[in-house]
């Protein structure tokens, strides 16, 4: 009886230990898979890491940079190694990391890029390699803030790189056949924007509370998922996740209703609850013929803590997308 009840107590162990290992703590995750594992990465000290074979049960990895990128601290002074939302890409035998450095409410920022052969860290060939800085943002020059970058590529396979926060709204430019800087002669297109008060110093972030973009493409449509409002607040965080789509990778991106993301448009994707404060930041993927959203939303029964969430992507007749489960 004895040994019955401690196996019993073992069951219970080993399914809690299940759903903790599914709420991992982690703030913009996004995913990628190699073999048969998949690799997360997420705003941490020198970029957080964690592995997984089933999308569920995550081991945590190495970080990236144990030390910081040396040219960090020409940036934000002092710089502490907390780096923030990183996009993850593979392309013609390489991965491709880009991340953001930058001070808190300031566009004092910049976006830099590390490239890897492999991302096991038991491989032999296992070697972060940093690029340094592909775009930077400086305050009372530029009304834009250099965080937040998704790689994408267009119908003619040219790379274009969306960021951006508040301000005066999200942005992509075109970069050089590498992925390591900006093509020129420059090309560059705001892809989505909120009304900012007018009356505001540049150096503000504003009140048009936008950010985290990611285009994800299906069938004949590019989808640029936001992240409105705000983040990272505990329970006074109203984030939450608004879509539109384009023909074009470059856009005009619009919204279900056909409102320009440009004006202020987005179609409700993803908010939070009374068990959640707020929701956002995502990064959407196909694995193994499924499509899934990944983001964090904040925990109202931990504190807020913002905690990973993998939702499976549904698509209506007309092609737009909403989640599977909803946040419980």
């Amino acid at each position: 009886m004895k040994s019955l009840a401690s196996k019993l107590s073992l069951i219970v162990l080993f399914f809690g230990m299940l759903t903790f290992a599914q709420d991992i703590r982690v703030h913009d995750p996004v995913v990628i898979q190699q073999d048969d594992t998949f690799y997360l990465y997420c705003t941490g000290r020198g970029i957080s890491c964690f592995s997984s074979k089933d999308l569920k049960n995550w081991k945590k990895e190495p970080t990236v940079f144990p030390e910081k990128p040396e040219w960090t601290d020409q940036v934000v002074s002092d710089f502490k190694n907390h780096i923030w939302a990183p996009d993850i890409s593979f392309y013609n035998g390489t991965y491709y990391l880009y991340y953001s450095v930058s001070a808190f409410a300031k566009n004092t920022s910049a976006i830099g890029v590390a490239t890897n052969k492999t991302l096991n860290p038991s491989h032999e060939n296992y070697k972060w390699v940093d690029h340094g800085i592909v775009i930077q943002s400086v305050p009372n020059r530029d009304l834009w803030n250099a965080i937040d970058p998704n790689l994408i590529f267009d119908e003619e396979n040219i790379p274009w790189l969306s960021f951006g926060s508040f301000w005066d709204g999200l942005k992509m430019v075109k970069l050089n056949p590498d992925l390591l800087s900006i093509a020129e002669p420059q090309q560059w297109h705001t892809i989505a924007r909120r009304e900012r008060s007018f009356d505001l110093a540049d150096t503000n972030p504003g009140d048009a509370a936008l950010e985290a973009p990611f285009i994800f493409k299906k069938n004949d449509y590019y989808y640029l998922f936001l992240s409105w409002d705000l983040c990272c607040r505990g329970e006074k965080s109203t984030y939450k996740v608004v879509v539109g789509r384009s023909k074009n990778a470059t856009g005009p991106y619009l919204d279900k209703k056909g409102k320009p993301l440009f004006e202020g448009g987005g179609t409700l994707l993803v908010e939070g609850n009374e068990n959640w404060y707020g929701a956002g930041h995502n990064s959407t993927y196909t694995f193994n013929g499924k499509d899934y959203m990944f983001f964090h939303a904040y925990d109202a029964n931990d504190n807020g803590s913002p905690k990973l969430k993998v939702g499976e992507l549904l698509w209506d007749e007309a092609g737009w997308p909403s989640l599977k489960t909803k946040l419980e």
